[in-house]
């Protein structure tokens, strides 16, 4: 079964009474797609709470959008969280995405200062996360100034590690080197890696580079998934960060990976596989049998919802929703729990 922030199946109906509408893609029509994406958000903290993965937008009362896990009930997304930051041995770690710094125009004609805003928000959580990962597009233009700002910017995370994975933008005219310079000390090949923590298996991967249209990994990137998953049990929990979508959430937008599936398979034995991207700029949710996505939003400028826009270029909005669609997102895991809890936070 497929399921989208929570919901399992689609009829083509919905309360407005209206004719139905043709099926997208995804199996829903785009009325539905869109009224239960959940497009705006915040920096992400994702914490593992009785076996579920939970979703919340911060300054919501309960629960605004459950993840695909099966979650029912509108109490204790928060509550969920809190308990399971307070048991041993909890993960807790941020996810922050797509900053675009050296962006200008107005979207937004402060970037630097709405990912200052980030980082405050990050270290006003209330706890200090094991990691902060960023999933992509750091800079706008991938220059050596820009890395230097944003990297400077990063230090300021009140958090043991910082870790990164490249977006298209980090990668403009120069096949990803200069942000290698910056960011891809110790990793492999164009830059991917792993790693583990508190019995959580970490895999960052590079779709970035080879673009055509779609997101590409590339056989070397495989082969080392396959290698690096080799030796673990099937009951390990995985957390895999890319920039682009490893699912097809929109492929006439490019969001979506082109050899993907080849990654998935790999996955497919695992009993917790948690995957998350950037790049679409709004908050989305999907299941797969085992395998829950996570789209985050960004703290530099909103994208329009597939398909109402010709292109998924920056929107202009007002400056209280485009606080509102700015954000951050804390992720925490506790021994003995199968699954990840996400908890997405505005920058409001």
């Amino acid at each position: 079964m497929t399921a989208y922030d929570g919901y399992d199946a689609y009829d083509g109906h919905d309360e407005s009474g209206e004719p139905p509408e043709p099926a997208t893609e995804h199996g829903m029509t785009r009325r539905q797609l869109m009224r239960h994406a959940g497009w705006f958000g915040g920096a992400v903290v994702l914490t593992v709470a009785g076996g579920e993965v939970v979703s919340q937008i911060a300054g919501s009362r309960g629960s605004t959008a459950e993840a695909a896990t099966g979650a029912t009930g509108t109490t204790g997304a928060a509550g969920a969280t809190d308990a399971a930051a307070a048991g041993s041995g909890t993960l807790r770690f941020v996810q922050v995405s797509d900053s675009h710094i050296g962006f200008q125009g107005p979207a937004n004609t402060d970037v630097a200062g709405s990912f200052t805003e980030a980082v405050h928000q990050v270290n006003s959580l209330g706890f200090r996360p094991d990691f902060v990962m960023h999933s992509g597009d750091l800079t706008h233009l991938s220059t050596a100034g820009q890395f230097d700002q944003v990297k400077q910017m990063m230090s300021g995370l009140r958090t043991d590690r910082v870790f990164t994975v490249p977006g298209e933008h980090d990668s403009i005219g120069d096949a990803g080197r200069a942000y290698r310079r910056a960011f891809g000390a110790g990793t492999l090949g164009d830059g991917w890696y792993s790693f583990d923590t508190h019995g959580v298996h970490f895999i960052a991967l590079v779709n970035t580079l080879s673009l055509e249209k779609l997101g590409h990994l590339g056989n070397s990137q495989i082969d080392f998934v396959r290698k690096d998953l080799a030796g673990l049990s099937s009951d390990t929990p995985v957390v895999v960060f890319s920039h682009i979508p490893l699912f097809a959430m929109y492929p006439k937008w490019g969001w979506s990976t082109d050899d993907a599936l080849k990654v998935i398979a790999l996955l497919r034995r695992f009993s917790s596989v948690t995957c998350l991207n950037g790049h679409v700029h709004q908050l989305f949710t999907k299941t797969e049998g085992n395998i829950t996505f996570h789209s985050a939003t960004t703290t530099a400028y909103p994208l329009p919802r597939p398909g109402r826009a010709p292109a998924p270029t920056p929107q202009v909005v007002p400056a209280r929703q485009l606080k509102e669609a700015l954000g951050i997102r804390s992720v925490g895991y506790r021994r003995g729990d199968r699954e990840l809890a996400v908890k997405d936070e505005r920058l409001a």
